[in-house]
């Protein structure tokens, strides 16, 4: 139980995070989840779309344009159609929104990287299979 409870820990310190994110910029605690689900499937080279990102977040269709209207208000979020299928939308991270990211979160990032650097290769990689496996089983557990 010692590993849930830090688990729990450090997720209620990173939301903390957020939620001081998202006050300093006008932001909702779902726009910040929203960048966050489009920041990860820019680097897993998924294409974003509003349905998608609708999903992921449990939003409804006017929710979720809603939120893309929002964000793309805000300069943080833009729409593209797909070049190879006119009729999809494709949402893209902007570049304030990253600049926005990297100047609040940055540090902890980078405090992260250096606790992280105190550790074996096959220690980080231990604890890598162990995050994995968390984070399925609370997606297991969210979708029951």
């Amino acid at each position: 139980m010692g590993l849930v409870h830090l688990l729990r820990a450090v997720t209620v310190e990173f939301d903390l995070l957020a939620a001081e994110f998202a006050a300093r910029h006008g932001l909702h605690p779902t726009d910040v989840r929203a960048l966050i689900q489009l920041l990860d499937a820019a680097r897993g080279g998924t294409r974003a779309t509003p349905g998608r990102l609708g999903e992921q977040l449990r939003l409804n269709s006017a929710g979720t344009t809603a939120l893309v209207d929002r964000l793309e208000r805000l300069g943080l979020v833009r729409r593209s159609r797909d070049t190879a299928d006119r009729r999809r939308v494709l949402l893209e991270v902007e570049e304030k929104a990253m600049d926005l990211g990297w100047s609040f979160f940055g540090s902890v990032i980078g405090e992260v990287v250096v606790a992280a650097e105190g550790f074996e290769q096959g220690e980080l990689e231990t604890v890598r299979r162990f995050l994995a496996a968390v984070l399925e089983a609370t997606g297991r557990a969210r979708t029951a």
